[in-house]
């Protein structure tokens, strides 16, 4: 019985070592070597147009206008209009740290669209604090908003097919709600049919 018992236990480690990633290695997040994907938003995508779309951001110089910096953003809806179900994170955090970074801009985490806010236990802290001192809570109001939309264009030609990812940020004066800037990025892809789905 023990023999039997080993030997299942052995069978089953060496399948489980079969099944592991075979010469797994780290690869730069935005090099030459990472996976190229038709079906998916890749993150090389999300880090190029996170990039693109700042340098245009910072370009146009609008953030000094603010009455005050850093200015206050908030982050509104990014609408996913892709085939694919996404995280948007993938593309706001990085443009959050970019700009954060420059010392222009500042993001407010307890105030969000819907009425959801990223950073519950900061809004709840603050309410508490101002309720100690006898105070009305002081939420500093944001001067803009940051919103989007993602769209995806796909076309096939032979054996070819082609993806277009689409990148669109608006950003709005809460004042006066006038969009003072808008960018779109655009992701093309190119790849052979698949001889298994599609």
């Amino acid at each position: 019985m023990k023999l039997a018992l080993a030997a299942t236990t052995a069978a089953a480690a060496l399948l489980f070592t079969g099944c592991a990633s075979k010469n797994a290695k780290y690869v730069d997040s935005q090099g030459p070597e990472t996976i190229v994907s038709l079906d998916r938003i890749n993150i090389q995508d999300w880090n190029a147009a996170a990039d693109k779309l700042v340098a245009k951001l910072l370009a146009s110089n609008v953030l000094e206008r603010a009455p005050e910096l850093p200015a206050v953003m908030a982050i509104s809806r990014i609408r996913n209009n892709t085939a694919v179900q996404v995280d948007t994170d993938n593309l706001t955090k990085k443009i959050r740290v970019a700009l954060l970074e420059t010392g222009k801009v500042v993001t407010t985490t307890t105030l969000g669209a819907d009425g959801k806010v990223e950073d519950a236990m900061a809004a709840e802290v603050g309410s508490m604090q101002a309720f100690m001192a006898g105070e009305k809570q002081k939420t500093v109001l944001p001067y803009y908003t940051l919103s989007g939309k993602l769209l995806d264009d796909s076309v096939k030609s032979g054996n070819t097919r082609q993806v277009t990812y689409t990148f669109q940020l608006s950003l709005t004066t809460t004042k006066d709600g006038l969009a003072v800037w808008e960018g779109e990025e655009q992701i093309t892809k190119q790849g052979q049919r698949s001889t298994v789905g599609w």
